[in-house]
């Protein structure tokens, strides 16, 4: 059967995007989407789709928001943002549990104002929950996205005398905090700011010492490629572009796949064949867990672990939970801290 893949560039513009999937229908009928990036814009376009009743597979959108409006023909790589937090809360249980964290651990938790950051809190709040005693939330603020100065913030998580400080941040909040974070000499036991801190960027900006010890977790990494699925992808990826792929470059790489696996399976491009594949897909995957799948119940977002990861002095960020996948041993509290 023969493919052709029309690239259109929406310029992070959201009714660019609904305007371009309009284009895609009218103009070119396009027989199904492979997504945008980002929550609002794949809420947008998503609409598009559902109106349109074709099969839109998106490997950009995370936010439970996006999956929560009982759309019938929209498909997401991207696990759960509260995933995210859920599986960096299981590791720090376990340093508590070894005694590397306080018993109950003073959580301060901030988070962008948006539907990934209110999932991040949701993560956190219901492992909390879930665990009496263990924890305590001593601060819970969230900020707008692209703030200039979190001075405020990071006095009140001071003030609280924080064992945990847990962020949910875009890379260029990201940054500017923890340059703020490191000029007023702060130091929490653990610090996370989501899924950002392997970035070259921040490194760029920061510096290694100022990246030390900083926790994320990530849909996936490189370092899953040592065998099976994961190493042909990196390998073939490596081998045509000349660099090792990065999360959301394997995450595009799944959803076109999982729509192959479709259409393959419905032997067809009926719209309709196609979505009843994608909706009942359990397929090999190179994501945690080793499968693929979106299931109806969460509103056909897919629904796996994270992958945990540390920087350390030494430049590298193994990957330190969930132990199978474990590339190397994670450090709590940060020796950076005193007393």
């Amino acid at each position: 059967m023969p493919i052709e893949l029309k690239l259109l560039d929406d310029t992070t513009d959201q009714a660019k995007a609904v305007n371009l999937a309009q284009r895609l229908i009218t103009q070119d009928k396009v027989n199904f989407f492979l997504g945008t990036y980002s929550t609002a814009l794949v809420e947008a376009q998503s609409t598009v789709a559902e109106q349109n009743q074709i099969p839109y597979v998106t490997g950009g959108g995370a936010a439970t928001s996006i999956y929560a409006k009982g759309y019938k023909w929209i498909f997401g790589t991207l696990a759960p943002v509260a995933n995210l937090a859920d599986t960096e809360m299981k590791w720090i249980a376990e340093q508590q549990a070894a005694g590397a964290v306080p018993k109950p651990a003073r959580i301060a938790l901030v988070w962008e104002n948006t539907s990934h950051g209110k999932d991040f809190r949701k993560g956190v709040q219901d492992f909390t929950a879930a665990h009496p005693g263990d924890y305590t939330v001593v601060t819970d603020e969230s900020f707008a996205l692209d703030g200039k100065d979190f001075s405020a913030i990071l006095s009140k998580v001071r003030a609280a005398k924080a064992d945990l400080f847990m962020v949910d941040a875009h890379l260029p909040d990201f940054i500017t905090m923890q340059r703020q974070y490191l000029s007023s000499n702060m130091c929490t036991k653990i610090l996370t700011y989501g899924a950002r801190g392997t970035e070259s960027d921040a490194k760029a900006a920061l510096g290694q010492t100022g990246v030390d010890y900083i926790l994320s977790a990530v849909w996936w990494n490189k370092q899953l490629g040592n065998s099976g699925l994961n190493k042909e992808f990196v390998e073939k990826f490596t081998a045509k572009f000349g660099s090792a792929p990065e999360w959301y470059q394997a995450l595009g790489y799944e959803a076109a796949r999982s729509l192959f696996t479709a259409i393959a399976k419905a032997g067809s491009v009926d719209r309709a064949k196609v979505r009843e594949q994608l909706s009942s897909l359990d397929m090999d995957s190179i994501l945690p867990g080793g499968k693929l799948s979106y299931p109806p119940a969460k509103g056909g977002q897919a629904d796996y672990p994270f992958v945990v990861q540390q920087n350390l002095p030494d430049g590298s960020s193994p990957i330190i939970y969930p132990a199978e996948v474990s590339t190397g041993k994670g450090v709590a509290p940060n020796p950076a801290c005193k007393g």
